[in-house]
């Protein structure tokens, strides 16, 4: 399980992380939602080590992700940032293969290459191993990013907005496969969501934050609720059943 005590993190005179207090337990897809600016992707950037907390701690599986060797703690937890730069042009296998790294240290072994086949497999993009990510649609190379998080087989993956750049279409299959991911692979799936359709149909918890602070945690029944919602967003919004699934509807 993740960990999460008194995280806190100010920019400024601008608290964005106020000492939150988070139990995200191992297994299933956690998703975390609430309106911009509630420090939902700061939050997952300190509990991936991707940025230091000015207070608190975070352990995973026990160990403090702020103090644990790199390399240790990237065989337990591989987190894709919300935005994905990269200068050097690349292929898809080569991308996907950076993925393995902490396990073969540069010098990838027959297992290391399976791996890749698997990764690459699993979120289809076989077909296009030795494209070049600048010759794939936004959406390909969203999908290229997330085969390389799990070609690192760790057993907790946080996601930050991973349908960015992702149509309608595209947004189903990838959350068909994050739901595979924890279903199939048992990894542990942490999202950063701004859908909260898409974020209860296909997660087990959601966490609900606003103003730097968790309001509301549960299963999506308990939090896809009229009175919740309007706790998280400051706004009506009625909530009727579809297919047996909570679906908020927006009519401004």
């Amino acid at each position: 399980m993740i960990e999460i005590v008194r995280a806190t993190k100010t920019y400024g005179t601008t608290r964005v992380v106020d000492g939150v207090d988070l139990l995200i337990p191992r297994g299933g897809v956690t998703s975390v939602i609430g309106p911009n600016g509630a420090g939902k992707s700061t939050l997952l950037s300190i509990a991936g080590r991707l940025l230091e907390a000015d207070g608190g701690t975070v352990h995973v599986d026990g160990m403090d992700v702020h103090t644990t060797r790199s390399d240790v703690l990237a065989r337990r937890l591989a987190t894709l940032r919300q935005d994905n730069h990269l200068t050097a042009r690349l292929t898809v296998r080569d991308l996907v293969a950076f993925g393995r790294y902490p396990w073969s240290k540069g010098r990838p072994t027959p297992d290391d290459e399976l791996h890749v086949c698997r990764a690459l497999e699993f979120l289809e993009l076989t077909d296009l191993a030795e494209r070049y990510l600048d010759e794939l649609s936004g959406g390909q190379r969203q999908r290229a990013f997330v085969a390389m998080v799990l070609c690192q087989d760790t057993d907790y993956v946080l996601l930050d907005e991973p349908l960015n750049n992702l149509d309608m279409r595209h947004q189903v299959a990838m959350m068909r496969l994050v739901r595979r991911t924890a279903d199939e692979l048992g990894r542990t799936v942490v999202m950063v969501l701004h859908d909260v359709n898409v974020a209860a149909r296909y997660s087990d918890h959601l966490v609900a934050m606003r103003d730097g602070v968790v309001v509301h945690q549960g299963p999506p029944d308990r939090i896809v609720r009229t009175d919740v919602l309007r706790d998280v967003y400051d706004m009506h919004i009625p909530v009727h059943r579809v297919d047996g699934h909570p679906v908020a509807i927006c009519t401004g």
